[in-house]
C-alpha cells in the first residue's frame, strides 16, 4: 500500500475500484476503509458514488462489494481488444494448424463464459460457437477449469444461485458429483468436456494465467466425438499448454506492486486462483 494518502476524487475512487477488483474476495467496508487508508465515512461516500453509478455493487451477503456491471462491460472490451490483436490471432491460428480442430480463447463475463476468439479447423463438421457466445460454467470444460481454481466461497455463492441446467444426459447436476469433479480438474490443471454441454462434443481447455500466476482467460480445443473423442482431445494437451504460454507473453498486463492486504475475510484455496481482474472470471 502506499504512503501517500490519496487526495483528487478521482484518485480515491479509482484506488477503491482497484482494490476491490483486486481483492480475493469481495471486501466489507471496513477492509476497503483500512486499505486505502481513508476514513470510513469518506471510504462509504465514495463506494455509494461507485455503487449508484453501476461500477460497484453489493454482493449476495450485502455486506461485501463486489465489481459492478458497469466495470464488467468496460474490462471486458478492453480484454476483446487486446485478445484482437494480430499476434493472439497467429497463436490460435498456428495451433490449429498443429492439431487440425478448432480452438478458442474464453474468459468469464459474469456467471457465464464468453468466447473471444475462435478459430475453426478445416473440417465440414463442426460445432459452430460464434465470438461472443456465452455459455454456462458447470458443464464446459473451460468452464469447470475456472470453477475449480474459484476460492471456496466464490463456488458455493455460484452453485446457490446459479442451477445446474442439464444440458445432455451427461451434464453434472448434483453438488457433491460436481465438487469431485472440479477436485480432479483443480489437480490436473486440465478442464475436460464429455458430451455435457452438447451432444457428440467433447472438449480440453487449459489456462491462460495473468502476471501473477491466477487463470484469467482459457485456451480450449474441442470437436465431435467421431473425431475427437476425450482421450484425443487429452492427448492434445501439451500443444495446448505450449500456445497458453505464449499468449500469456502476449497479454497486455502491467505488474504493479501487490494490492494491500485486506484483513478479514472468509476461507480461500490456496493459489492458483481466478484472476479478479474486472471479469469474473469457454470452452
Amino acid at each position: 500500500m502506499s504512503t501517500q494518502t490519496p487526495t483528487s476524487v478521482s484518485e480515491r475512487a479509482l484506488l477503491l475500484l482497484e482494490t476491490i477488483a483486486k481483492a480475493e474476495e469481495p471486501p466489507t467496508l471496513n477492509e476497503l476503509m483500512a486499505a486505502i487508508g481513508l476514513p470510513k465515512a469518506t471510504t462509504h461516500r465514495f463506494v455509494a458514488l461507485l455503487e449508484r453509478l453501476g461500477f460497484v455493487q453489493r454482493a449476495a451477503d450485502g455486506r461485501r462489494y463486489e465489481v459492478g456491471h458497469r466495470l464488467l462491460a468496460l474490462s471486458l472490451e478492453g480484454m476483446r481488444r487486446s485478445f484482437d490483436l494480430a499476434p493472439r490471432r497467429v497463436i490460435l491460428s498456428a495451433l490449429v494448424r498443429e492439431i487440425g480442430e478448432t480452438c478458442n480463447i474464453t474468459m468469464l463475463d459474469g456467471e457465464r463464459l464468453i468466447y473471444l476468439d475462435r478459430v475453426e479447423s478445416d473440417w465440414p463438421l463442426q460445432f459452430r460457437l460464434t465470438v461472443g457466445s456465452r455459455v454456462p460454467l458447470h458443464c464446459t470444460a473451460s468452464g469447470k477449469l475456472f470453477l475449480s481454481l474459484a476460492p471456496i466461497p466464490l463456488r458455493r455463492a455460484l452453485f446457490r444461485t446459479q442451477p445446474f441446467q442439464r444440458y445432455t444426459a451427461r451434464t453434472l447436476t448434483n453438488t457433491e458429483q460436481l465438487e469431485a469433479e472440479l477436485t480432479r480438474i483443480r489437480q490436473t490443471g486440465v478442464g475436460t468436456d464429455n458430451e455435457e454441454f452438447m451432444e457428440g462434443m467433447a472438449a480440453t481447455a487449459v489456462p491462460i494465467r495473468d502476471s501473477r500466476g491466477r487463470i484469467c482467460a482459457t485456451v480450449a480445443v474441442h470437436g465431435p466425438i467421431t473425431r475427437l473423442p476425450l482421450t484425443r482431445a487429452l492427448a492434445l494437451v501439451p500443444a495446448l499448454k505450449k500456445a497458453a504460454k505464449a499468449l500469456e507473453q502476449t497479454l497486455l498486463f502491467d505488474t504493479p506492486p501487490p494490492a494491500p492486504a485486506l484483513s478479514g475475510g472468509g476461507a480461500v484455496e490456496d493459489s492458483p486462483s481466478v484472476a479478479h481482474n474486472p471479469i469474473r472470471p469457454a470452452e
